[in-house]
């Protein structure tokens, strides 16, 4: 059979949830003839594949195997390395009887090849590699009892783990873990890439996620309308043309950025720096008057206005393109006056941080804003816990631009953004763990408001500033994680803004 194995490396863009990719199971297999032995079959394949590429090494590997269709993968890729010659151990969570159809065949066909078949007793400490063939994306139960403990086993174990088509104990619709979950160092996924991979708890857990079709014909994809988008900025950037030679900072914006109660200076010259780095033509940041002083000194390209009350706030909205409110703004009488003025204003608005926590005091629906919540604040604004947002976060991000219209970005590993059309959600799978320190929020806020002021509509501006935001932060973070600050996003953008010298 002959799979090459260097489609993995191509992630698609369509996202599905579960019942989608099994009914792009059903099309191949009812309306193009091709069996589902043989997608099982092909499925071990690449598996066994990627093994040989990845670890190239490895002389034992031990394959724990469920009773359902992802155990049917795993005795493959078991079958097909014992005939290269490795030790081979299969251990079996649940009652080997159980195995029906395809998995079964596939079982059978490893007996016949000499293989041995163990019940499940813990996993020998000798071992080069674990495949997880235990659970696969049907699973709506927690895991508990010894399937809970082979779970955890293979977590403490030193072998690295390859989890075939998504680690066994993950939901393959929502990213949450299901009472236990395998932590892979690599995930194969197969026909369909599921929605879950790439948020929630599931970045935790799929390690390097590869995809392969299975040589299914490309017809098969038209049944089904995309659950959600997977968004980066290698395509994103296509927006970001060269400028004009004739242009002039009046065609890029001009863009008023509100916040900075006392003691947050530095949250909204964050989002003015952003801002002015992604490519707004001017911008002005409304500001405690003693803030306004010294920002206007260390950064003199942001035009800083003093502003104590509504009243001197309304009078500098005139020759603005786009409004961002929310960094350091604080939940102050000065804070809500600041507020209540940009919620007049009829041009397009961000709103983020103690905006949010703000609006959440007063909902009501516009239609002309980008929300940009962190979880903890998706779920005072739908009146809920942290975690009830994070077990199921596009049901949490619709929940929010259905109640608050406009566009709604849900922050966070796998970070969604939802607009009011019929647009499926954008998921972003770039970014890294070194975004988990503070400022962060408040320069993608700066970059939202700088795309929308150059023109962007709310919810482009939102997907292209997410993966910029994400893309600085991956180009940060080659010199380190931890330590990395949010101004060091802010070094990056300028060239990842001008696409014809970013290389990337």
């Amino acid at each position: 059979m002959s799979i090459n194995i260097l489609q993995t490396d191509k992630l698609p863009h369509a996202l599905y949830r579960a019942e989608q990719v099994r009914a792009l199971d059903r099309t191949a297999i009812e309306q193009f003839g091709i069996s589902g032995l043989t997608l099982m079959e092909r499925a071990g394949a690449v598996a066994f594949k990627l093994l040989l590429a990845r670890w190239p090494a490895v002389r034992d590997i031990t394959v724990l195997c469920g009773t359902g269709n992802n155990g049917g993968d795993g005795y493959v890729v078991a079958r097909l390395a014992l005939e290269q010659g490795l030790s081979v151990r299969v251990l079996q969570l649940g009652d080997e009887g159980r195995i029906q159809g395809d998995a079964r065949s596939c079982a059978e066909a490893y007996r016949a090849a000499g293989g041995v078949v163990h019940p499940y007793q813990g996993i020998p400490h000798k071992t080069d590699l674990i495949i997880d063939g235990v659970l696969g994306t049907g699973l709506e139960r927690e895991v508990a009892g010894a399937w809970g403990d082979a779970l955890n086993a293979a977590n403490q174990h030193p072998a690295p783990v390859l989890a075939l088509d998504i680690p066994s104990g993950i939901h393959s619709d929502t990213g949450r873990v299901m009472g236990a979950a395998v932590k892979a160092a690599a995930t194969i996924t197969f026909i369909g890439l599921k929605q879950g991979l790439f948020t929630g708890d599931a970045p935790e857990y799929c390690g390097d996620v590869k995809f392969d079709a299975l040589e299914t014909p490309a017809a098969i994809y038209a049944s089904q309308i995309l659950a959600a988008r997977r968004l980066d900025w290698s395509k994103l950037k296509e927006q970001l043309q060269p400028r004009s030679r004739i242009a002039h900072k009046g065609h890029f914006g001009h863009l008023l950025l509100i916040g900075g109660d006392y003691g947050y200076a530095g949250a909204i010259r964050l989002a003015g720096e952003a801002a002015l780095r992604t490519g707004a033509g001017l911008v002005t940041v409304a500001t405690r008057s003693e803030h306004a002083i010294l920002m206007g000194a260390t950064r003199p390209e942001l035009m800083c206005r003093g502003v104590e009350s509504a009243v001197a706030l309304r009078e500098l909205l005139a020759p603005f393109s786009a409004i961002a409110i929310g960094p350091g703004l604080g939940q102050s009488d000065w804070s809500r006056q600041m507020l209540a003025v940009a919620l007049e204003s009829s041009l397009p608005l961000v709103v983020d941080a103690d905006a949010l926590n703000l609006l959440c005091n007063n909902p009501i629906r516009q239609d002309n804003w980008v929300l940009t919540p962190h979880p903890g604040e998706a779920a005072r604004l739908l009146d809920c816990s942290t975690a009830e947002v994070q077990q199921d976060r596009f049901s949490a991000i619709t929940a929010i631009q259905s109640q608050f219209s406009g566009v709604c970005v849900l922050k966070g590993a796998g970070t969604l953004i939802k607009g009011p059309g019929q647009r499926p959600v954008g998921l972003c799978s770039q970014g890294n763990p070194g975004m988990a320190s503070g400022g962060m929020g408040d320069v993608l806020t700066g970059i939202i408001a700088a795309l929308i002021a150059q023109g962007f509509d709310l919810e482009s501006a939102a997907e292209t500033g997410v993966c910029l935001h994400a893309a600085a932060a991956d180009k940060a973070a080659l010199r380190g994680e931890r330590g990395m600050l949010a101004s060091d996003l802010i070094a990056e953008l300028r060239t990842l803004v001008n696409p014809e010298t970013d290389g990337v």
